[in-house]
């Protein structure tokens, strides 16, 4: 079989369909023996005037999201199929720094992510982040539906 995708990025937005999306990277990750990085962007607009510590933010957020996510990713590193399995967590404005600092460097022949994008903003911002990756993206992008 000829492995077409050999790093895998899971955006993870921390809405319904977060496990979803883990779930699926880390299948594909398995069939394709890909390195896989799951990535979270902490929105840091509501925070920005308040003189916020992104570091300490983005730090706790990685956290939870290691226990959030903590069978499935266990799972992920255990599995042999899975060369390295990476979380990665930054601050900063959601579609910018996750096609910037995590996307763009981690250099992904797919994109996984969630179809509603960020849903737990209180506010409303124009379009999702899977229409955003899907036109600024040149790899593929697989749009993860809410069951």
């Amino acid at each position: 079989m000829h492995h077409e995708y050999k790093r895998v990025f899971a955006a993870l937005d921390g809405g319904k369909t977060q496990d979803l999306v883990a779930e699926r990277a880390i299948q594909i990750a398995a069939a394709s023996h890909a390195d896989l990085m799951l990535g979270h962007v902490v929105d840091s607009i509501p925070y920005e005037a308040a003189g916020t510590d992104f570091a300490a933010l983005a730090e706790e957020m990685h956290t939870q999201l290691e226990e959030s996510l903590g069978a499935l990713l266990e799972e992920a590193r255990n599995n042999p199929d899975i060369p390295s399995v990476s979380v990665v967590v930054k601050a900063g404005r959601i579609t910018e720094t996750l096609s910037e600092q995590l996307i763009d460097p981690f250099n992904p022949d797919i994109v996984v992510c969630g179809e509603r994008g960020y849903s737990n903003i209180k506010y409303v911002f124009v379009g999702s982040v899977s229409t955003y990756l899907i036109r600024n993206l040149r790899c593929d992008v697989l749009v993860v539906k809410a069951r």
